[in-house]
């Protein structure tokens, strides 16, 4: 278990002083003990509050300081710290989605994070998720991602290696289809159908040295087309194994009646299947090369007009990043930790491992504000072949649109 790194009283309260973010301590300078007086807002949701409890208690009795958590639904955090910071009204800290990331630094409420050593304890993704720019902006703690699920009792539990390899078991088992997935119906589901996309080495953006993303679209060229092709050959004028007349709802009663013994879902789906003989495995390769599901991370944001900003990265690296808090942490909000040990103790249950073996092969969602242009493009073409548009020329003209939108 990791130890308490620690901050000196001396050294914390001298830094506090030297850096101005001491505004809320009490009278009495620098023979105040560390942190003494000063508070951490931090914002939560329902699910982490209790988590959050313990280590809050903690850091109090340690430095003096006084965390009040404030719980809020988690769909308003990101706008209202948007909105809050800049007036002094927000949080020192709060929960949120990595995906917020490119929003958060745009509007220059987050500062950047330094988790020292701790750093080690967590898996690459998840810090990957959380960097913008070389930078590290949160501290992780877990992550979700989707995989294959299968039916045991229709195909057994070995893993296939590849798509031909599972619709032929699929076929083999006897069930009405040989595999299901959500396009969410007439929408598109371009999240769901990633893994299957970067087999084919077509990301939604480039990625640069430092596994940061870049605005240049990555959907373009000869892989591009040997994707769409792919998908308009299994879509509505070819096998009709892809179909958008399957939603959320239509692909799980596929599933649970045994009509599809294999579909791609994420663990939130996993109480609907509940009393199944199932298995999770990594998604198989359509294009040759690895599928690489997106990968969304959870985490931590330091605000950037924190008034107690160095008391904040100290709760976060030294009480937050901890597997007792870890740990908490995932109690409350079974997702798959982003602390390494811990994500391989909570593998000794199967379906864990495999959305876990899934996440270490999938790449984070891309949080750059870019992508907020990319959906309703990339949904609409995938829609539009699958329904028998020329796979090529409708490709093509999302990826143009898509570099028009951006440049513009």
């Amino acid at each position: 278990m990791r130890k308490h790194i620690g901050i000196s009283a001396f050294a914390l309260a001298a830094a506090v002083a030297l850096t101005g973010c001491g505004s809320s301590a009490p009278e009495g300078g620098d023979d105040a003990p560390a942190g003494d007086g000063a508070e951490l807002v931090i914002w939560t949701d329902a699910e982490r509050e209790a988590a959050l409890t313990a280590a809050a208690e903690s850091f109090e009795e340690e430095t003096g300081a006084k965390i009040t958590l404030v719980q809020k639904n988690f769909e308003d955090l990101r706008n209202d710290f948007i909105a809050q910071v800049p007036t002094g009204e927000g949080p020192d800290i709060t929960v949120g989605a990595h995906d917020w990331l490119g929003a958060l630094v745009a509007a220059g409420v987050v500062d950047t994070l330094d988790l020292g050593d701790a750093a080690e304890e967590f898996e690459q993704v998840a810090l990957d998720a959380m960097t913008y720019d070389g930078q590290l902006y949160a501290l992780p703690y877990s992550l979700e991602t989707v995989a294959l699920i299968q039916n045991v009792d229709l195909v057994g539990d070995a893993a296939p290696a590849t798509w031909d390899e599972m619709i032929q078991k699929g076929i083999d088992s006897g069930a009405e289809r040989p595999f299901v997935i959500n396009t969410a119906g007439e929408t598109g589901d371009g999240y769901t159908m990633y893994g299957l996309q970067t087999s084919f080495d077509v990301p939604v953006f480039v990625q640069d040295d430092s596994g940061s993303y870049t605005s240049e679209v990555g959907m373009g060229g000869a892989a591009g087309e040997a994707f769409a092709t792919w998908l308009g050959a299994n879509g509505a004028n070819g096998t009709g194994y892809i179909s958008t007349t399957v939603d959320y709802d239509i692909n799980n009663e596929l599933f649970v009646s045994g009509k599809a013994p294999y579909t791609i879902q994420g663990p939130w789906v996993m109480s609907v299947f509940d009393g199944m003989n199932v298995t999770v495995n990594p998604i198989p390769s359509a294009g040759g090369s690895a599928a690489a599901p997106f990968v969304g991370v959870q985490g931590f944001y330091l605000s950037s007009a924190s008034k107690n900003a160095l008391l904040a990265q100290e709760f976060m690296v030294n009480y937050l990043g901890t597997e007792d808090a870890q740990r908490a942490l995932y109690e409350a909000d079974p997702r798959i930790p982003a602390w390494t040990t811990l994500a391989d103790e909570v593998s000794s249950d199967p379906i864990t491992a495999g959305f876990v073996e899934s996440a270490k092969g999938g790449v984070p969602m891309p949080s750059i504000p870019e992508m907020g242009s990319v959906w309703d493009l990339w949904n609409a073409a995938q829609v539009q072949i699958i329904n028998g548009a020329d796979p090529a020329s409708t490709w093509n003209t999302m990826v143009t649109d898509l570099e028009a939108t951006l440049a513009g």
